[in-house]
């Protein structure tokens, strides 16, 4: 069902919001040569009368590129778990949702007043591109936060210290930003336009209000049709497409599709390749323990990576590097971890005590004659916290209590020299000239300083194992075989598991990012953008596809695919999915209308009936139409809602028989309230903006014609 609920739901028309955090996009080839071949050269997409030309997607996608730049620099833990191969589809739905917003807009006369664009600008900055002219102008020496303060240093150059020149393109930056803003500020208008046109009319929230009050007090039992027998509810090709038919719509998509069968071979090292491993480790710890203490040049080049730790207790990775430098002595050098992964080597360095933090009062003197001024004076008794007003704070800042961490979980940090360290622990609580140069200096005075804690330094040797180029090249050979002996997708299919390949179903559009690990979920396979664009492009119906790589070094892999059905209207019966979710619907109705029949009531015992089920029958006073826990099936609600007291019922649903018995009915008082019965038919309604904007138009996606790949 996941994957029915995925072609059911798909839409290419999402507003794409992206988050700054999990923004990327390596800009790719220039046009490839196919694009040619098609009637629409520049044209990626088209909904209706709109097109998405080549030059503003990759304006799009530059921008989109800028955003994950920035997203990488200030969280790079964040940005590189993100798959950047949904961005080029991302880029593009961004694309059309604002080209249908602006039509509509433009449709509708919507107009930016020039008070809404100074809020929007001044007050409240809308537009992500103000923070980008905030760091440049940081970036250049000015202390700027508040779009104030940056209008004033961006249109006043002269009277902050810089030219016009300079500022310049600045200033057509900024322009740039208020035009965007004002296609902003019209989409939110719309948006709330459109969203403000989804509204309940009397009838509607009375009705709401009516299912509410009216109540039932009824038993309930439910026999659950559970998994049943093929062979004993066999179904015929008319009752499944009978029950295709009447769910049809579920099984509409937007744009071409494409039935595919996958192969995905993930290749891991071989038992040749971690004995090579464990002959390395050997070389290693032989490389270590000689004279020279350092790694050879030949055994760096097989990917060996030596990185020196200066560690306290606390901070050491829990496990068994931990527990082999907690215990080791000076030297000793040790394989800590072998395993598929690889392995790690330790050798022990100098176990030390050291002050891990400082804290500092520290002072900042402007001029080359005033700082010696400023350290007598302190040092004389002046409190740190009166030099300000004795100096004069445009002259002397003060910065009281500043703990400095000179070790974190990281390891020593260049907060400050070894040579200043000392000499700050040897003054014996008195100020000293921390820096200096003709501009200013830096007073500091030790506060207060933690106790000393035990350090351990150690090289930790780590080895990565992958899987080495004649394994590479086995697995493709094999899958090469396999494929030059199962051409077409029908054999492709029934001998796929006998050559050992596990085989998975999907269904692919213009609009996939890459094939998924799973279906419906937003994980893909690496670098199989690429097998979606020979589908997509280049293959018809019945084909297989040559050998697709993804050439990461660690987890390389192997990917085939077969093309066994297409279509742009409805998922036909033929998609494997679909067939298994009519043929069930089909066999559950069977199974109801005969399990109807064996418990139809022979009296108007419930509790007879129930027995019948081998169910509980059970009561529920205050039993609401589409508010209740014993029945979710909708048509099943609606027949209980409906009923007359004192006759058992007994029905089919999607899936089980309900019998029940409605004993009474009442109408609850509660007060109407228009407001409540508004809110509750929009949550019911449940707009979906992306297709009302779309409306009937058809979408065109042509993003794999511009595509490299293949």
């Amino acid at each position: 069902m996941a994957t029915l609920e995925r072609i059911r739901s798909k839409s290419v028309l999402l507003i794409v919001v992206i988050g700054v955090a999990l923004l990327a996009f390596i800009v790719g080839d220039a046009i490839t040569n196919s694009r040619n071949l098609f009637g629409d050269h520049t044209t990626v997409a088209k909904i209706g009368g709109e097109k998405i030309d080549y030059t503003d997607y990759i304006q799009k996608r530059e921008e989109l590129n800028n955003r994950y730049e920035q997203a990488r620099r200030q969280n790079p833990a964040q940005a590189a778990n993100f798959d950047t191969q949904i961005l080029s589809q991302a880029a593009l739905d961004e694309l059309v949702g604002e080209r249908l917003l602006d039509k509509a807009a433009d449709d509708a006369g919507i107009q930016t007043s020039g008070e809404q664009l100074r809020f929007f600008v001044m007050d409240n900055p809308i537009n992500p591109d103000f923070q980008i002219l905030l760091q440049q102008l940081n970036a250049s020496g000015l202390s700027v936060s508040t779009p104030q303060q940056a209008y004033e240093v961006i249109f006043n150059p002269k009277r902050n210290g810089f030219t016009d020149a300079q500022m310049a393109p600045l200033q057509k930056a900024w322009v740039a930003m208020e035009e965007e803003t004002k296609k902003l500020i019209r989409r939110q208008q719309y948006q709330r336009l459109l969203y403000g046109t989804v509204k309940a009319n009397d009838l509607d929230k009375k009705a709401l209000y009516n299912d509410y009050v009216a109540t039932s007090n009824v038993d309930v039992a439910f026999h659950p049709y559970g998994q049943l027998d093929p062979a004993k509810y066999a179904v015929s090709d008319a009752e499944i497409s009978q029950a295709y038919n009447e769910v049809k719509g579920m099984f509409k998509v937007d744009e071409l599709t494409k039935d595919v069968k996958f192969i995905a071979v993930n290749v891991t090292p071989s038992i040749p390749d971690r004995e090579d491993a464990r002959m390395l480790a050997v070389r290693v710890v032989e490389s270590l323990r000689d004279s020279a203490g350092q790694l050879g040049k030949d055994i760096k080049k097989e990917g060996v990576v030596s990185t020196h730790k200066t560690l306290r207790a606390k901070d050491l990775p829990y496990g068994a590097v931990k527990d082999y430098v907690l215990s080791a002595s000076a030297d000793s050098v040790k394989v800590v971890s072998e395993n598929i992964k690889g392995f790690t080597v330790v050798k022990m360095g100098r176990r030390t005590t050291a002050i891990d933090s400082i804290q500092l009062n520290i002072v900042q003197v402007v001029g080359d004659r005033l700082p010696s001024k400023v350290l007598a004076s302190l040092n004389s008794g002046l409190p740190v916290d009166s030099v300000g007003k004795t100096f004069g704070v445009d002259s002397v800042m003060a910065q009281p209590a500043q703990w400095i961490p000179l070790f974190t979980a990281q390891g020593r940090t260049n907060a400050l020299e070894s040579s200043q360290l000392d000499t700050l622990l040897k003054a014996g609580g008195r100020y000293i000239t921390l820096m200096e140069s003709p501009q200013g200096a830096v007073l500091a005075q030790v506060a207060k300083k933690n106790a000393p804690v035990d350090i351990y330094e150690y090289d930790e040797v780590t080895y990565d194992l992958k899987p080495s180029s004649k394994t590479i090249n086995d697995e493709r050979a094999k899958l090469s075989k396999f494929l030059e002996e199962n051409a077409t997708a029908k054999d492709f299919v029934a001998n796929a598991a006998k050559a050992g390949y596990s085989v998975q179903d999907f269904s692919l559009t213009a609009s996939s990012a890459a094939v998924p690990r799973v279906a419906g979920m937003n994980s893909y396979y690496p670098d199989s953008r690429q097998v979606v664009r020979w589908v997509m492009i280049d293959a018809k119906p019945g084909e297989v596809s040559h050998i697709y790589e993804s050439k990461d070094a660690l987890t390389p892999a192997l990917y085939a695919v077969a093309v066994t059905s297409e279509y742009d209207d409805y998922v036909p019966v033929s998609n494997g999915n679909v067939s298994t979710f009519v043929s069930d619907r089909a066999r559950k109705s069977k199974a109801g209308d005969e399990l109807v029949k064996q418990y139809q009531p022979k009296s108007a015992s419930m509790e007879s009936v129930a027995q019948a089920m081998e169910a509980e029958a059970v009561n529920n006073p205050t039993f609401r139409f589409g508010r209740n826990a014993q029945v979710r099936d909708a048509a099943v609600m609606g027949k209980i809602a409906g009923s007359k007291p004192g006759k058992v019922v007994v029905v089919k649903g999607d899936n089980g028989v309900y019998a029940y018995k409605v004993a009474s009915q009442a109408t609850e008082n509660f007060p109407y309230s228009e407001q409540q019965y508004e809110q509750q038919y929009y949550q019911l309604v449940n707009p979906n903006m992306g297709e009302m904007l779309k409306g009937t138009n058809k979408y065109v996606n042509n993003i794999y014609k511009f595509e490299a790949g293949d």
